[in-house]
């Protein structure tokens, strides 16, 4: 969530960001409101607690000088100023708690790079990349493909797990396996540290990373446990730095993860129903850039060019959207999200689909995970987070797949992972 004080010191710049946004921006008044409302609850109770200390020295006092009745009416005193305090505590609390919660609902302040905009039809294009080809050959889509070439098992997956899940076989496991570790040692290269993180996180981590009531339709919860299923190794990545201080010399780091994430895409219905685009459990490697808060910036587009130079490596045609103010997340200042190419998307005639997503958090997560660092001037302040999809292997092989076919029925495997794919270049039909 945004830091308070952003609030208290800029809130005509906080209500112009929720007002791009397209939101309310009377909630800022509302926080501002409980803000004053807990602050004034707090002097209250300091108030009494020097009243208190001054009363205990009177009791002191008056016993000493064998004043007894003067010390009874002073404990009495005493005991109604102490029960006020818990009370004025108690009410404390609950404006902070109300401060907070609606804090939360308020969104990052928006960079200006990012464009005005309802919803993802008024994401702006910024770049193109590859060549899109139209074969002289009628064109299938991934179920198809996978399914003549023996690497998928939809139906059974159906049957055993309910729809969205899926049996991955033969090749596909291969291509699965060997997206992960082309995309594990880019980043290796760019000097990530990688990370195989816990696949689930208790409430209090999880929210550092994400707001669990923006994510209800998403969000697996275990039953009868503090536990979620992770949706992205970013959440537990991020906790790896909660309550810390770390040291300026320690930044940026840069952390890589990869895992298994879940997502319950109950917001979903009707769209992706069928094959393995749209998923319930797929593989991912994570980007985390932790940071000085003017080196993000910077981060942000060395964090978009490699998952750009992958989707080169990979040869898929792809754009570059800016993501605009009615589309983007709450916890995002800016992001920009690779989109690719899908020739048997849209009944064939081919679509951009969504593949990465990198975003430039600010210190939007680090308020909620309290992640600092300590300045030269020896001022703790506020890391910047950022994070992006190296590689999200379902939606890759879909990729690969709908791209990579040939007029023989096969798929031509990028050259880039010939070295993990066990000798294998081209997918073909089992004899």
């Amino acid at each position: 969530m945004l830091d308070i004080r952003i609030v208290r010191e800029h809130p005509e710049v906080v209500k112009a960001s929720e007002k791009k946004r397209g939101r309310n921006p009377e909630i800022v008044d509302q926080v501002l409101k409980l803000d004053e409302s807990w602050k004034k609850e707090l002097k209250k109770v300091e108030e009494l607690k020097h009243k208190r200390n001054v009363v205990s020295q009177e009791i002191n006092q008056a016993k000493k000088n064998k004043k007894e009745k003067e010390a009874v009416k002073k404990i009495k005193e005493m005991q109604e100023v102490v029960q006020e305090i818990k009370e004025r505590e108690y009410s404390a609390d609950s404006f902070l708690q109300q401060r907070n919660e609606v804090l939360k609902k308020i969104g990052n302040i928006l960079d200006k790079e990012v464009p005005v905009g309802k919803d993802e039809n008024d994401n702006v294009e910024l770049k193109k990349w590859g060549k899109i080809v139209k074969p002289s050959f009628p064109l299938k889509d991934h179920i198809e493909l996978g399914l003549e070439l023996d690497l998928f098992d939809l139906d059974t997956a159906a049957s055993v797990s309910g729809a969205r899940f899926y049996y991955l076989k033969n090749e596909a496991v291969l291509l699965d396996m060997a997206l992960q570790r082309f995309a594990v040692d880019v980043l290796l290269k760019h000097g990530f540290s990688m990370h195989w993180p816990p696949f689930m996180l208790n409430k209090a981590a999880l929210e550092g990373g994400v707001n669990l009531s923006e994510f209800e339709d998403t969000i697996y919860k275990i039953e009868g446990e503090d536990l979620y299923l992770i949706g992205t190794s970013e959440h537990p990545l991020l906790a790896l730095k909660k309550d810390q201080v770390l040291q300026e010399n320690e930044l940026p780091n840069m952390i890589g993860g990869i895992s298994t994430c879940f997502r319950k895409e109950a917001g979903a219905h009707g769209r992706d129903t069928k094959g393995i685009f749209r998923v319930h459990q797929f593989n991912k490697v994570e980007q985390i850039v932790i940071c000085k808060p003017e080196e993000s910036a910077k981060y942000f587009k060395e964090m978009q060019a490699i998952s750009e130079s992958i989707f080169q490596q990979l040869e898929i045609p792809y754009h570059v959207v800016a993501v605009c103010s009615g589309d983007i997340g709450n916890k995002q200042s800016l992001q920009y999200d690779i989109e690719a190419w899908f020739p048997g998307q849209n009944d064939k005639k081919g679509a951009y689909r969504e593949v990465t997503s990198c975003s430039n958090c600010l210190e939007y997560q680090a308020v909620t995970l309290n992640t600092k660092f300590m300045a030269k001037d020896g001022e703790r302040k506020y890391v910047h987070m950022l994070n992006n999809t190296a590689i999200a292997t379902s939606r890759a092989i879909v990729a690969i797949i709908e791209n990579g076919q040939t007029k023989e029925g096969t798929v031509k495997i990028p050259k880039v992972l010939w070295p993990y794919m066990n000798g294998i270049k081209e997918l073909k039909r089992k004899k």
